[in-house]
């Protein structure tokens, strides 16, 4: 059989995630540091597990409703309601599987070929492929680092054609840490009123933003909501990574539509999961205040250490990344990763895994311990001084 003539040529052409090829080699390679996996280090918290551990001796392995269990659906509700001043109702909420299922039936369900999507890089590396599998053509903003990595109104403006359908706004952003504030997010709105250009706001990060300001969802924004596909979940900020459980919020028209996609491709969320969700968003605010407090801990020593050793990056303001600038390597991104790799064995992600506008930087996670940060930190140094040899 001929595959290459049998396959579907549009996710044939493209290229695997670049962040597995340097863990694929890593896996191979004796005391190697990782700073490259988006991953919480935490455990779930003891009360999300004792909720997952409860409704499995109970025996409540069965299907839920396609939309979700309705005790959590109302959980979200008052969840976003009181963190995030957004007013939801229990039929604008789709429990889905991890943020990325809400990612895919969005993108699915409003967009069509010949549709273009606005997508601002350096960005997760999941947002292009899924426009293309629905179709549509990717128009890419690259972000710069003098702006913090924002969206700005301007670059919005410029990108905008008759084809638009959707903007992308992945705030708190991977792999930048950059953070779209009120007065930003309202430049934004401002470009999109009168508009029937849908958002896409991934705010899966929305609890890991650092400083006085909390998070502020678009969707929060005066005319906003209408157009605002909001994408959650449970992984980063509760530590539930292998929950795999997210949720999508969305009008109701738009929503129903996803809903059949999730229908026929998922049938439901892991009912295990759901139980143990409730639990996270009704009882485990501290527990999520605790971990912010020791990512912003390890933040700052991550920043302040990588500035000194040659490695410049702005203070990211969200998530639990940090852009480091290795320009002044006088190496590519790619050689960058593979020599410190090689020579050093630390694991970072090189900035084009996310886009060509991550050209001359690297993704370093500090979702680690602060050993752990630490010992990479003085082997890193001694990379960046052999360099200069």
């Amino acid at each position: 059989m001929n595959y290459d003539k049998l396959l579907n040529p549009v996710i044939v052409a493209e290229k695997p995630s670049g962040i597995r090829r340097f863990f694929d080699m890593a896996s191979t390679m004796e005391d190697c540091i990782v700073l490259g996996v988006g991953e919480p280090d935490f455990k779930t918290p003891w009360s999300i597990r004792e909720a997952g551990i409860t409704s499995l001796e109970k025996g409540r392995t069965f299907y839920t409703s396609n939309s979700g269990l309705i005790p959590l659906r109302k959980e979200i509700c008052s969840y976003l309601s009181r963190r995030f001043d957004l007013d939801y109702t229990t039929d604008e909420v789709m429990v889905t599987v991890g943020g990325s299922e809400g990612i895919d039936a969005c993108m699915r369900a409003v967009l069509a070929a010949g549709d273009e999507v606005i997508v601002p890089y350096p960005s997760y590396v999941s947002y292009g492929p899924m426009a293309r599998l629905a179709g549509a053509t990717v128009v890419p903003v690259n972000t710069k680092a003098e702006n913090s990595f924002r969206l700005t109104a301007e670059e919005l403006k410029a990108a905008i054609t008759p084809k638009t359908k959707l903007l992308v706004l992945p705030y708190p952003s991977n792999p930048t840490g950059a953070v779209m504030r009120r007065e930003h997010l309202e430049e934004i709105a401002q470009v999109l009123r009168g508009t029937d250009i849908f958002v896409m706001s991934d705010e899966i990060y929305a609890e890991l933003t650092y400083g006085d300001e909390k998070h502020v969802s678009i969707a929060s924004i005066d005319g906003m909501k209408e157009r605002t596909i909001l994408i959650n979940g449970f992984s980063k900020a509760h530590a539930m990574t292998g929950w795999r459980l997210g949720y999508a919020c969305a009008p109701k028209p738009v929503l129903a539509q996803m809903l059949k996609i999730h229908q026929f491709a998922i049938m439901s969320a892991p009912t295990t999961s759901q139980y143990a969700a409730i639990v996270a968003l009704s009882q485990c605010d501290e527990a999520v205040e605790e971990m912010r407090s020791q990512y912003n801990l390890r933040r700052k020593l991550l920043t302040s250490e990588l500035k000194r050793i040659g490695m410049p990056c702005y203070d990211a303001e969200g998530t639990f990344y940090v852009f480091a600038d290795i320009r002044g390597s006088g190496l590519s991104s790619e050689e960058f990763c593979e020599r410190l790799m090689f020579e050093k064995r630390v694991v970072v992600v090189p900035g084009t895994a996310f886009g060509d506008a991550g050209e001359g930087f690297v993704r370093i996670s500090y979702s680690y311990s602060i050993d752990h940060i630490q010992q990479a930190l003085r082997r890193m140094e001694e990379f960046m001084n052999g360099l200069k040899k």
